[in-house]
């Protein structure tokens, strides 16, 4: 029998993780284990809806789903549908790819008023995420963003672009009503530190430059600033096309202090490089400084620079390095944990342990019971989406957990027995 591999979560992480595994050990059986019922994670529910190209990494990751040695086990949630235990004890290795989706917390007074709302859950309202669509925030007309990565970029192309300009994107129907009804007119994006300590891509600032009817108003930058960052807002300042329709202002070196207003957010005060407090008047408070909190399955303290957590046990991707990281990243984090799953696993074999159990020659045991999904549902609810997408869509997400369970209700699969 083959040795065999769960993979808990099926996000970037998981899926580069499972392609390094076949490629370096042909004929691994390969169970990709998912919380909802689609597959993909941060690039279908993080990556912005008009960044297509970014998505299209998906194609790969449709190959490695396809593989013959890798099963979708979706709809299953590991520590409530099923034990981390009865994974360990059922699979050779077991690996947490869930990332981290806890957003970190500006700590000043005013933060839990009503119009005060964390990037990750505008985001995955945004990007039709099942567990956000229920509750969609209350925009307004003007808007703070307070951060400087690509997340607060996302937000601002969000909010300042028009219908039009979503075209060719998955940005579901209701998000682009509500958007389109908010009628955005300002949007204030603060940074705690100068120009040259901005974390966003450069590329991502001067795509703004093509929002039609915006005009951008950068304040901070100095002529001695040679830095990336600050040749992308020259660009965006000095290039744009001026619109009436919605006006984007930048402002640096502005450290928030407090967020007030009688009985929903009212303005932003923020102290300036010399102490000076500076209020911005609002309807809408995007946070966006990142990340935090451990993997809910792989407590911080655990996590080794190999990915090993315990015997058998491994984490990849922000699991392992935290709220950081592109993409890429994520490949290149995957191939180095992969390559510390296969070195334990070539010891199992060389010592003949733990390949005799009656659980191990049949790992899909542990799930009997749930309704899991798997891929031919997937590919039932992408065909869905794909096929009723609108003029201008690549597709038409579906947002509901209970619709995506009904269309993938065909291929679901109720393995027999007593769950695990």
């Amino acid at each position: 029998m083959s040795v065999q591999v769960a993979v808990v979560g099926s996000g970037p992480a998981g899926c580069y993780t499972a392609q390094a595994l076949l490629k370096a050990r042909p004929g691994v059986g390969i169970t990709l284990v998912e919380r909802l019922p689609v597959p993909f994670g941060l690039v279908r529910y993080g990556v912005a809806a008009d960044h297509q190209g970014t998505k299209a990494v998906t194609r790969q990751f449709d190959r490695v789903l396809a593989h013959p040695d890798v099963s979708f086990v979706g709809n299953v949630e590991v520590g409530t549908d099923v034990s981390l235990e009865a994974l360990r004890s059922s699979f050779d290795a077991v690996v947490i790819a869930t990332g981290l989706d806890r957003d970190r917390r500006l700590g000043i007074a005013g933060e839990d008023l009503p119009g005060v709302v964390a990037s990750g859950r505008l985001t995955r309202w945004a990007n039709g995420h099942p567990d956000a669509t229920h509750a969609p925030p209350c925009l307004g007309r003007r808007v703070v963003v307070i951060g400087n990565g690509n997340v607060a970029i996302d937000v601002v192309r969000l909010l300042a672009k028009e219908q039009s300009d979503f075209e060719g994107s998955d940005l579901p129907g209701e998000v682009a009503s509500a958007l389109a009804a908010a009628r955005v007119e300002e949007v204030v994006v603060v940074g705690r530190g100068a120009v040259a300590d901005a974390r966003f891509d450069p590329a991502m600032v001067k795509e703004l430059a093509h929002i039609s009817g915006a005009t951008f108003d950068v304040e901070g930058l100095t002529s001695g600033d040679a830095s990336p960052q600050a040749h992308a807002l020259r660009h965006l300042r000095d290039g744009q096309r001026r619109g009436d329709r919605v006006t984007v202002r930048f402002r640096f070196g502005w450290t928030p202090v407090r967020i007030a207003g009688n009985g929903r957010v009212e303005e932003v005060v923020f102290a300036d490089t010399t102490r000076t407090e500076r209020s911005v008047v609002t309807d809408l408070v995007v946070s966006a400084i990142g990340f935090t909190g451990p993997a809910a399955l792989v407590p911080d303290d655990m996590r080794a620079e190999d990915g090993r957590v315990g015997s058998g046990l491994y984490c990849v991707g922000w699991a392992h390095r935290g709220p950081r990281g592109t993409i890429p990243d994520a490949r290149a984090d995957a191939r180095l944990v992969a390559a510390a799953v296969l070195d334990d696993l070539d010891d199992l074999d060389d010592l003949g342990a733990r390949r005799t159990s009656s659980v191990r020659s049949d790992p899909q045991r542990c799930f009997a019971g749930v309704p899991a999904t798997d891929l031919a549902g997937w590919h039932a609810i992408d065909h869905h989406e794909r096929s009723t997408a609108g003029h201008g869509r690549t597709r038409n997400k579906v947002t509901d957990r209970r619709a995506l369970l009904q269309l993938a209700r065909p291929h679901l699969n109720h393995l027999e027995g007593e769950p695990a």
